[in-house]
């Protein structure tokens, strides 16, 4: 995934929700790619979780279990 996968706009808005008083375009960016490095990794896990359980379709409690491996490891 590149940085491009997601709106900087929208990262902007999440950094601020967050508490951000300001944000650098470097600094969103920054931010974008890390985010979309881990959103890479849950949707592999999610995704392998789904497959596991004989489905073609990804639940909820696939995308939180996933979340629980990654943060175990």
């Amino acid at each position: 995934m590149s940085k491009k996968d997601l709106p900087i706009a929208t990262v902007e808005r999440i950094l601020k929700k967050a508490g951000a008083k300001r944000v650098s375009k470097k600094g969103a960016e920054a931010f974008a790619e890390v985010l979309a490095e881990y959103v890479y990794k849950l949707s592999k896990e999610a995704a392998m979780l789904a497959e596991h359980a004989g489905r073609k379709t990804m639940l909820d409690v696939d995308v939180r279990l996933a979340k629980r491996r990654l943060e175990e490891s």
